[in-house]
């Protein structure tokens, strides 16, 4: 029966839990294969240094942690309810009331209706 490799893997998944003390994991390679469970993502400022930002703000609260740079991507966020959003305030409680009400009233009364209709 031939097992392809991401079978293998799925199959070596089952049943394991995180242990810091163990040996790192390596491929067929010899090298270090990386836990996904402890894959973590960060938001660099675009005119930040992706390398002194990693210096700065992640290693000193994970030591042992790397950049995969061929994941690495650049891009942009704009933030439209920051800069575009205008608030409206909620209607007033008393209105919101009368309208709810309303429909209620309508949909008893055609409740109504249809046990009429059934006679």
């Amino acid at each position: 029966m031939n097992v392809t490799t991401a079978q293998l893997k799925n199959l070596s998944s089952l049943g394991r839990t995180h242990d810091e003390t163990a040996d790192v994991y390596t491929n067929r390679k010899g090298e270090a294969e990386a836990d996904s469970e402890l894959r973590d993502y960060e938001n660099v400022p675009l005119r930040e240094d992706v390398d002194a930002y990693f210096e700065r703000e992640v290693l000193p609260h994970v030591p042992d942690a790397w950049i995969d740079h061929r994941k690495t991507k650049v891009g942009y966020e704009i933030p439209f309810n920051r800069h575009f959003y205008m608030f409206t305030p909620p209607r007033a409680l008393t209105d919101i009331d009368a309208d709810l009400r309303g429909v209620t009233a309508r949909i008893v009364e055609m409740i109504g209706g249809l046990s009429h209709g059934m006679k």
